[in-house]
């Protein structure tokens, strides 16, 4: 097990069961709008019980608990650069426990992807950066130091959205690199968070021609 990381009793315990339902219901992801404040929050979040309470804490340009002043922690691309894992672990963590104080036990992140054309809409900023090995360590501190206080990270957005120039909220983006290219750069960080056992993988909704005809999302 990797430094920081949790064995299968520690995580029975910090992670409620994602078998876990409520009138139907497994989880719920919680946007900006959803948040006025600290206390607005948890007095929601005790309202689920039960659930998988969800939200985008990513640090950097991607925050819901601080969306109206910016995220008081370093985004992605600024950890990449100073390239010190024990920073990376330490940061997440200390998201990770604010997340907790507010009965929120699962983070969409972090990203994964490879920044392969700074351009890309979707990931720029939000990569650790574009070279797959640096991007693979910090995803695994990442999710370590998330998951050792007790929420579940999400590694994402999986085959690699950083293969792309497309906006997928807006299109079916098509990536045609080839699969030993994938393999080689693309797949790499989420292969680390899964490593280290990260609880979940968020996929792309991207069609990868050298995987499937269909969009990651549906492909089997």
């Amino acid at each position: 097990m990797s430094e920081g990381g949790l064995g299968p009793a520690a995580a029975a315990c910090l992670f409620p069961p994602l078998g876990a339902l409520v009138d139907g219901a497994g989880g719920v992801v919680l946007f900006a709008r959803d948040i006025q404040s600290p206390e607005q929050l948890a007095e929601l979040t005790a309202s689920l019980p039960g659930l998988l309470i969800a939200v985008d804490e990513e640090g950097g340009d991607v925050t819901r608990l601080e969306a109206a002043t910016g995220s008081s922690f370093p985004g992605n691309l600024a950890l990449g650069a100073v390239d010190d894992t024990t920073l990376t672990r330490r940061v997440a963590s200390a998201i990770g426990g604010e997340l907790a104080a507010v009965g929120v036990n699962f983070d969409l992140a972090p990203v994964a992807d490879v920044i392969v054309d700074p351009a890309n809409p979707i990931v720029g900023v939000r990569s650790f950066g574009s070279d797959p090995a640096l991007a693979s360590r910090h995803v695994a501190a990442f999710v370590e130091g998330l998951q050792s206080v007790g929420v579940a990270a999400c590694a994402k957005h999986f085959p690699g959205h950083g293969e792309s120039l497309a906006d997928s909220h807006l299109e079916l983006p098509a990536v045609e690199t080839d699969r030993e290219t994938l393999f080689a750069r693309a797949l790499q960080p989420f292969a680390s968070a899964v490593e280290v056992g990260v609880r979940a993988v968020m996929t792309a909704h991207i069609r990868f021609a050298a995987l499937d005809d269909r969009a990651a999302t549906v492909s089997a």
